[in-house]
């Protein structure tokens, strides 16, 4: 990071390049989204917390359409137990999905930052950034290596 510059009130940190870089969990660091952003970014989104429900759970093929009439409780159980997800709210019937230890979503390449479940991911992630903590922004970082021709 190269520094603090303040710019409408609040400080925005730059890298290198002298490009902004949002701080995920500041949201007032949050870029403005416009079609395009996410072709150069390092996936941040993917490193919030995803909630799913029941339904997405069954689009990305981790629960069976049979296992519908079970108890929730039930799956949930089964689930964290597979490290698929960490979390169930049972009040509103809303699951989180597992993160790896640097905090990336389960089904994220570390290596291309793209989602290996694209099609099938979970609605969250289908509304982002339209829904979610910052309506309309999103916590955009540069990829450095983008537009930089990778020697093998």
């Amino acid at each position: 990071m190269r520094g603090c510059r303040i710019f409408g009130g609040f400080c925005c940190q730059f890298n290198a390049l002298g490009i902004a870089v949002a701080d995920i969990d500041r949201l007032d660091t949050w870029i403005k989204y416009k079609n395009g952003l996410c072709s150069d970014c390092m996936a941040s989104c993917c490193t919030m917390p995803v909630e799913v429900k029941l339904p997405d759970l069954v689009r990305i093929g981790v629960v069976d359409e049979f296992e519908l009439e079970e108890p929730l409780k039930n799956i949930a159980k089964r689930l964290e137990k597979q490290r698929i997800i960490q979390h169930f709210n049972f009040k509103h019937g809303v699951f989180t999905l597992a993160q790896r230890s640097n905090g990336d979503c389960l089904y994220l390449d570390a290596k291309s930052r793209l989602c290996t479940i694209y099609e099938q991911r979970p609605n969250t992630c289908r509304n982002h950034p339209k829904i979610g903590p910052r309506p309309g922004y999103c916590a955009y970082r540069r990829n450095p290596a983008h537009g930089r021709k990778v020697s093998a």
